[in-house]
């Protein structure tokens, strides 16, 4: 996502993206829970004709945090402006975004746990007042002024909802999960991806993407992507499960949608570490990756999927993982 601030009709970030994102609860698939609750919340909102209670999205990377913030613009029938949490570095910058604001307008910002801590203490009286008490210093003096803003509904997205201080989350009225996707909702979805880009997809195919996304709409929309490739480059007009088992081999995408990094890290884990305890800054050393690109986008899912699990000493890799990279280990150290 760029770190700039645009209205919902500059968003271009990609257009494979803008094309196979729902534009309404009613085509979003999954997260039904949250969807059907949103719905309440949103004609609720329409009803008092009154901006809607703060949102913050949280979970997993490429779960629909962003699509669905844009969604809720759309039900509204309101313009969306977003940004992301470290491009928002002096209180100018957050003066500069909210005084753009129409009334009932969406204000996005991603990663919002990365938004600086005095950043936080301006953003509280705009969350819960419409206002914000600027400092102003010039000839060594300084003064205070206050800017009225139209009510407003500030949408917060995170994966670490633990990073996010509890006076900026006690601010949001509706706070909610994102899940993980069922093999059923997955399939749909690349099915649907299928439609919108006018590119064929044999159900078993479909099938195959479904079971080796991790779970992740963004991931299978990614593969489905991919796939695309070979088959317009050798001039198939419909994607089939032996091409698609050809491409996954390529991309070096396992059968429980592991990746190479996903088996770099655990077989660091394994190898480098006798299995763990370690902790996570050691293993994103050995294998070349940041640390928050190890908790935010590998472990979760290894986590979800039993191939490690996290002690107070450290991570440690379970026996689905020796099973798994077909590595024989003494049972008893665990």
């Amino acid at each position: 996502m760029e770190e700039r601030i645009v209205d919902n009709n500059e968003l271009q970030t990609d257009s494979f993206e803008k094309n196979i994102r729902p534009q309404t609860l009613e085509e979003y698939i999954g997260q039904k829970e949250l969807t059907e609750n949103l719905k309440i919340f949103i004609e609720a909102a329409k009803i008092r004709n009154e901006s809607l209670d703060h949102v913050l999205l949280y979970g997993p990377p490429g779960l629909g945090k962003t699509t669905l913030s844009h969604i809720i613009a759309n039900e509204l029938g309101v313009n969306i402006k977003t940004a992301s949490g470290p491009s928002i570095e002096k209180s100018g910058d957050l003066a500069a975004i909210l005084s753009t604001l129409e009334p009932g307008d969406v204000l996005f910002i991603d990663e919002i746990h990365r938004m600086p801590k005095y950043i936080e203490e301006i953003l509280y009286p705009a969350m819960e007042d419409f206002v914000i008490d600027l400092i102003l210093n010039s000839d060594g003096k300084s003064r205070t002024i206050k800017i009225d803003l139209p009510p407003f509904t500030l949408i917060g997205a995170t994966t670490r909802t633990g990073d996010i201080s509890s006076p900026l989350r006690d601010r949001f009225g509706i706070v909610s999960k994102l899940n993980y996707y069922s093999e059923e909702e997955l399939l749909q979805i690349v099915l649907r991806t299928s439609r919108v880009l006018d590119m064929k997809i044999t159900e078993e195919a479909a099938l195959l993407i479904a079971q080796r996304c991790r779970k992740t709409p963004r991931i299978a929309n990614r593969l489905f992507k991919r796939i695309r490739d070979f088959a317009l480059v050798r001039n198939c007009y419909e994607i089939t499960k032996p091409l698609t088992l050809e491409a996954l081999e390529r991309l070096k995408v396992d059968e429980y949608g592991l990746d190479a990094i996903d088996i770099e890290y655990i077989s660091s884990l394994i190898t480098k570490f006798n299995g763990g305890p370690v902790g996570v800054e050691t293993i994103a050393t050995s294998i070349g990756e940041e640390p928050s690109t190890i908790e935010d986008v590998v472990e979760p899912f290894l986590l979800q999927e039993g191939f490690i699990k996290r002690t107070p000493r450290g991570r440690v890799a379970t026996d689905k993982s020796y099973e798994h990279l077909k590595i024989s280990h003494n049972k008893s150290l665990f």
